[in-house]
């Protein structure tokens, strides 16, 4: 799966597709790098085979920030598609509008490669050939990622259980998620480094903290799919928010009190954003507390994956 077939056909210039991917959040709490949910916030991106070289025009999020030729993610993800079908375009222009925040935990870059992967695929499409399958999206996307949560929950939408087998192949699988589940994202100002924050946990951890967290993400799927009522305890974790809590105090200290009040807080991802899932819309108390410690409350749908337009 990994490996690149040869190039074999040309697009034709001229051709020109759009697609729509989600935000994610990932781990859930105790499922890290395993967990994930769609979130209703979207990145959109066109490409047209065009002339010779790689154009980028980026609007939104983080545009002025990003490269605007063959470096862009979006674009690296649309030319690694095409290779791993075998073929290859003279030339594209991207078209990138940006709303999922960057460096927030979001899954943006997750985003931005499965937006990049789908873009490819809908080209293939277009010009009479197979499109990408989920699973070799899934599988391409994890490639970049290094782990698949974030960008299954893009392909696959709503929530879902990832993994990853000893050859480096990346899997998927949709959860049926509870009608009355609802999702509120906090999202702050300040970003963060998911490589940094990954280097914060540790190697080893005690025996008891592992089986503490196969209890809580197994648990998870049943809160997930069946009964939201467990979403407290399935939502607990002690395995990476404990260790990078003093690197991310805002973050760690709005979960806590989320979580005394009844609410099923988690760090979003790597952070520094924070997700509360349950079966009701929280309230103008929760946006004040949020408020007071630098982040704005937004009530997010659950979306399905990446569609694709004309």
């Amino acid at each position: 799966m990994t490996g690149a077939s040869p190039a074999t056909a040309m697009l034709t210039d001229g051709l020109r597709v759009s697609v729509r991917v989600p935000a994610s959040t990932a781990n859930l709490g105790p499922g890290f790098d395993c967990l994930g949910l769609a979130l209703g916030i979207y990145d959109e991106v066109a490409v047209t085979v065009r002339g010779t070289g790689v154009s980028v025009d980026v609007r939104g999020e983080a545009a002025a920030d990003v490269p605007r030729d063959e470096r862009h993610l979006v674009a690296r993800a649309v030319a690694r598609g095409l290779d791993f079908a075998g073929v290859s375009a003279p030339g594209l222009h991207l078209d990138c509008v940006n709303a999922i925040p960057h460096s927030r935990g979001l899954g943006s870059s997750a985003a931005a490669v499965v937006g990049g992967l789908a873009a490819a695929s809908a080209l293939l499409l277009a010009a009479g050939r197979e499109a990408l399958t989920d699973a070799e999206l899934v599988q391409l996307a994890g490639e970049f990622e290094g782990h698949p949560d974030n960008a299954a929950a893009s392909v696959l939408g709503g929530g879902v259980v990832t993994w990853t087998d000893t050859d480096g192949c990346y899997f998927g699988r949709r959860l049926p998620l509870h009608p009355d589940l609802v999702a509120t994202a906090f999202v702050p100002q300040v970003e963060s480094s998911t490589s940094v924050t990954r280097g914060l946990l540790p190697d080893v951890v005690p025996r008891a903290d592992a089986v503490f967290n196969l209890s809580r993400a197994a648990l998870g799927v049943v809160a997930l799919t069946v009964d939201p009522g467990c979403l407290m305890a399935a939502t607990e974790d002690r395995l990476h928010q404990p260790y990078r809590a003093e690197a991310m105090a805002p973050t760690a200290d709005l979960v806590e009190q989320l979580r005394r009040h009844g609410h099923a807080a988690t760090v979003s991802g790597a952070g520094p954003s924070v997700v509360v899932l349950g079966t009701a819309p929280l309230t103008a108390a929760e946006a004040e507390l949020a408020a007071v410690h630098g982040f704005e409350m937004r009530e997010i749908p659950i979306a399905d994956g990446v569609s694709f337009g004309g």
